[in-house]
């Protein structure tokens, strides 16, 4: 048998509760062959069970950590087991679709591409709403001469049938760790992934050092995958969903790509702190006013919940940080 070109590296990215469709949808869908390295970062123990089965049976190397992990820092750990020529780093709520690996495995050869991403949607019904199909990720300077990011996100929200029969392979300045490609011999060039981004933005910081490094990134639409984010649909997801999205790890992440690339602290920045905590607000403060209002909901309740469980996210990022769970590789 030929031996795999590409290793996959699941990570955990907000919650566990999808984390069983998602790696189905791998063994379904995936024809080339390939290794698989998972990375469990402290899963419920009815996940754990069934990913210690599926390792036996189906031969892939499970990393198992009793802490919940920064993504970079699952990726990291991954990363330490791969020895193929490409990796593809895929979040533990992505479902892929037939010839998704073969499709940016051919683009990296073909291209000579350092970094491949798919034509990325989002939600369910899958493979239905783009979330991205490439797009510009750099430091541009102003007239001021102030060092400013630019990001931006190609077609996102419309259908992929309105879009693909536009669609070709083409370089770009964006690829997601939702699911992306990497010729795993660029790690030599510009080191780990930067565990010091702890939650956002990390996927801007990798593209514009592969670019640095003078890599290629390339978007490649022959490949459809869809990430289904949350909210938490089992208590178990609840307490890594309120770290994962914690005000602390999105502040330091977003300070950490500023001074890192010696950004302005402009309106991109300050539009992101205005919206800290909103993912928890959308998908756990508010919904549990809705049940306590019998489906009224109340913005102002809402608020008053939020005060207090503000208090308990910082708790709960205070005690991650105490237990000595974190260990930084960082570049720059």
């Amino acid at each position: 048998m030929t031996e795999p070109l590409v290793t996959l590296v699941v990570v955990p990215r907000e919650r566990f509760s999808y984390a069983q469709t998602s790696l189905e949808s791998i063994y379904a869908h995936t024809q080339m062959p390939f290794n698989l390295v998972y990375v469990d970062g402290n899963s419920p123990h009815k996940l754990r069970r069934y990913l210690e089965e599926q390792a036996l049976e189906k031969g892939f190397k499970l990393i198992r950590t009793e802490h919940y992990l920064y993504p970079n820092q699952a990726r990291n750990l991954g990363l330490q087991a791969v020895d193929t020529k490409y990796l593809v780093f895929v979040d533990n709520d992505v479902v892929v679709s037939p010839g998704w690996l073969d499709a940016l495995v051919t683009c990296a050869e073909e291209a000579d591409a350092a970094v491949v991403g798919p034509l990325m949607c989002q939600h369910e019904p899958i493979h239905a709403e783009v979330h991205f199909a490439g797009g510009e990720s750099h430091v541009w300077v102003d007239k001021l001469g102030r060092r400013r990011l630019r990001e931006k996100m190609l077609y996102q929200g419309k259908t992929v049938e309105e879009i693909r029969p536009a669609l070709n392979r083409t370089p770009t300045e964006l690829a997601e760790f939702h699911c992306v490609l990497v010729r795993r011999s660029l790690f030599d060039q510009i080191g780990p992934l930067d565990e010091a981004m702890l939650n956002t933005k990390e996927h801007l910081d990798f593209c514009m050092l592969v670019r640095e490094a003078g890599e290629t990134v390339y978007f490649e639409p022959a490949s459809l995958v869809t990430y289904v984010p949350g909210p938490p649909q089992e208590w178990a997801d609840v307490h890594y969903y309120m770290l994962r999205w914690s005000n602390r790890w999105t502040l330091e992440s977003l300070h950490r790509l500023r001074d890192k690339w010696n950004l302005a602290e402009d309106g991109y920045f300050k539009s992101k702190y205005k919206k800290l905590g909103w993912r928890r607000y959308g998908t756990l403060i508010y919904p549990f006013t809705q049940k306590l209002t019998f489906g009224a909901g109340s913005h102002l309740l809402a608020r008053a919940i939020a005060k207090t469980e503000h208090g308990l996210n910082r708790y709960l990022t205070h005690r991650h940080r105490a237990s000595g769970s974190n260990t930084h590789y960082s570049k720059g």
